[in-house]
């Protein structure tokens, strides 16, 4: 038995009017799409899971794409959740962002969970032209409360002008490189987390390293961008570490 394979689309475009426009909203499957209020320029998307999973063998993508101008936020109504299920082989859930030049994308989905007997193979990459702005959040949860992961496997890129500033990978859980759980890597924590912020006067005024508590780090990555890493012992910890993080940056731009 297969999978589910299904791809979302969001293409965003400036309106000529001071505001985004949505040409492209297309959803299938489990993955569906939905504009809502947005805010001044920005157009808000939300990405509201229509079925469970992902679940074993289903193949799911999700496309953001933003022209010259345009700004678009991508949120999620929930927490994505990968599941065990009747076909055999991991799950795939590959994310892809194309942001042009003066254009501005807010990726910000909730977290996702690894639940037990789960596999799942993530995989974001991000292409941003010289002048593009991003602030793009990844949470991860291995295994619900009193739970122990599925395996988890992910890798981030991102992409300014064609030149990699960041390409990471980490696996999880049953089956994983040993020392996953160990003092170098989540250190017996249970959720981890990344922000990525890239901005054009980050190559002018890069930002200065600098711990931002136990668990949790800031640094300038090789070219217009800066990197939060985390680790914690929920998802509720976690996020309040990521945020505190948005506001220092947001607050050292103004």
């Amino acid at each position: 038995m297969s999978g589910v394979r299904a791809t979302a689309r969001v293409a965003a475009r400036a309106d000529g009017r001071g505001g985004t426009a949505l040409p492209v909203l297309e959803s299938e499957g489990p993955l569906a799409l939905r504009r809502t209020r947005g805010s001044g320029s920005e157009a808000h998307v939300l990405l509201v899971g229509a079925m469970s999973g992902p679940l074993g063998g289903d193949r799911l993508a999700v496309h953001a794409d933003v022209a010259e101008g345009a700004r678009l936020r991508v949120g999620s109504a929930a927490a994505t959740i990968a599941l065990p299920g009747q076909a055999k082989g991991e799950a795939r859930y590959d994310v892809r962002l194309d942001v042009a030049d003066g254009g501005e994308l807010r990726w910000l989905p909730e977290q996702l969970i690894s639940a037990r007997g789960s596999d799942l193979y993530v995989t974001t990459r991000a292409d941003l032209a010289a002048t593009a702005r991003l602030v793009l959040r990844e949470e991860q949860v291995l295994g619900r409360a009193g739970e122990e992961p599925g395996r988890l496997s992910s890798r981030l890129t991102v992409r300014v002008a064609g030149r990699s500033v960041l390409d990471q990978e980490l696996a999880c859980g049953p089956g994983a490189p040993g020392g996953w759980d160990g003092p170098a890597v989540l250190g017996g924590h249970r959720a981890v987390g990344q922000l990525v912020v890239v901005r054009p006067e980050y190559g002018e005024r890069p930002v200065a390293a600098q711990v931002l508590g136990e668990g949790a780090v800031l640094v300038p990555l090789a070219g217009p961008a800066v990197l939060v890493s985390a680790v914690a012992s929920d998802a509720l910890r976690l996020r309040r570490v990521l945020d505190r993080a948005m506001t220092l940056l947001e607050d050292g731009d103004r």
